[in-house]
């Protein structure tokens, strides 16, 4: 007779079978998910720091570990801020290459109007925070914690949404937040650098010029790159400037347009491969150790009643919406830049909206900004706030949007001739003619 077949084990935490972990990482890729995954990291940090065990999630986040031979020892939370956070800005540092070399960046011309758009929601949120923290007395140094904009929160709200919407306002938006968040990294990088170890620093551009001469010769192998992008990123913490800024410099660096006998540029290959861990693990968790914020009816009042998380919120809001507007608006009608026909004003106004979800880079400034401050946890409450409004908001704009765009979209369907050719294009072709 023969034995029977021995049962299965379960693998209790280990890995899952091949076709169910690429189903998982293939979701990740999408912002829909990636943007949920987000949202729920930053909803159980609300509620396990507002609950009777706030005190272990406070122990879990502070508590410190490290690799002494790169002269690190960090607690949980500026791990997930400085190094899981890294690789966040690695892949937003290969998406804005990708940008600037086959995407809308490539040419001044469609640029324009999202360059101008990101660099005006930079400037008015920014004035915005100054004059409410000025009028009320209130501190300065937040100035920059309302201007970025979050690539994954703004784009999964687009997704879930944007059944009918025009895909150039998806591009629209890509590009504007992709400027955006090179603008948050230069800030980071000139303005919350208190001091620099030259040594490191120059060590980390050393290690850079390696990456890119490696990237430049054509070599292969992940052996290469991955311990000395772990060096750049110890050097570059090192230095005083902000790891973070590591991560997207090598982003910038990876080539992003194939050789003849690639199937796949090697940028392309490296966002393919983190994207999901990135989206799954590196944001949800700092925004777990990130979002903890204690919150009270006192706490949210003071949101409210004290200059700088009032300024953080009015920032968010109005100030994203004025600026990418206006801006927009105003480099359309005096430029030669021109609006994508196949968007309208009102389309803008709600990528306008939708611009103010400060989220991730948000809550990072803010840390910056308020170190060890009670004033950082009423700028990261405010961070929340703001970006919870912006966020309704811009879905109730684009909803109705979306609304539009399927009524136009089930009228051409339905005057469709027996061709199946809609009379909107037989009336083109009959002006054309």
């Amino acid at each position: 007779m023969n034995a029977a077949p021995p049962p299965q084990r379960s693998s209790f935490l280990g890995l899952l079978p091949w076709p169910e972990r690429r189903a998982i990482a293939d979701a990740l890729r999408t912002e829909t998910i990636g943007g949920l995954v987000l949202l729920a990291a930053a909803v159980i940090a609300l509620i396990w720091a507002n609950s009777p065990w706030s005190g272990a999630y406070e122990q879990i986040r502070d508590f410190h570990f490290g690799i002494p031979a790169l002269g690190l020892d960090l607690s949980v939370g500026h791990w997930t801020a400085d190094g899981l956070l890294a690789v966040f800005f690695l892949v937003a540092g290969i998406e804005l290459k990708r940008e600037l070399v086959v995407g809308e960046l490539r040419t001044p011309a469609t640029a324009a109007l999202p360059v101008v758009a990101a660099v005006c929601g930079m400037v008015v949120p920014a004035s915005l925070y100054v004059l409410t923290a000025t009028a009320g007395g209130g501190s300065l140094d937040g100035w920059a914690v309302p201007m970025a904009t979050d690539i994954a929160f703004a784009l999964a709200v687009l997704a879930v949404i944007s059944t009918h919407l025009p895909s150039a306002l998806r591009a629209f938006l890509l590009t504007l937040a992709v400027v955006d968040d090179l603008g948050a990294i230069l800030i980071i990088a000139v303005f919350f650098t208190s001091s620099l170890n030259f040594w490191a620093l120059g060590g980390a551009f050393a290690g850079l010029a390696l990456f890119y001469a490696l990237q430049r010769f054509r070599v292969r192998g992940w052996w290469w790159y991955v311990p000395l992008g772990i060096a750049v990123w110890a050097l570059m913490y090192n230095s005083g400037v902000h790891a973070t800024v590591a991560g997207v410099a090598m982003g910038l660096i990876l080539r992003t347009t194939p050789d003849q006998d690639e199937k796949a540029s090697p940028g392309a290959r490296t966002s393919h491969l983190l994207h999901p861990f990135s989206a799954g693990v590196a944001v949800p968790l700092f925004a777990l150790f990130a979002a903890g914020v204690s919150i009270s009816g006192a706490a949210l009042g003071e949101v409210f009643t004290r200059p700088e998380p009032l300024g953080v919120v009015l920032g968010l809001v109005a100030g994203k919406i004025l600026g990418v507007f206006a801006g927009t608006y105003l480099a359309a009608r005096y430029t030669r830049a021109r609006l994508n026909p196949d968007l309208a004003w009102a389309d803008v106004f709600g990528l306008s909206v939708l611009a103010g979800i400060g989220f991730t880079v948000a809550l990072l400034i803010g840390e910056l900004a308020f170190p060890g401050q009670e004033a950082g946890e009423h700028a990261k409450a405010a961070v929340l706030i703001g970006s919870v409004t912006a966020a309704l908001l811009a879905a109730a704009v684009l909803r109705r949007r979306n609304t539009v765009y399927k009524r136009l979209y089930e009228e051409e369907t339905v005057d469709a001739d027996a061709d199946g050719i809609p009379d909107i294009y037989q009336r083109e072709s009959a002006t054309e003619r």
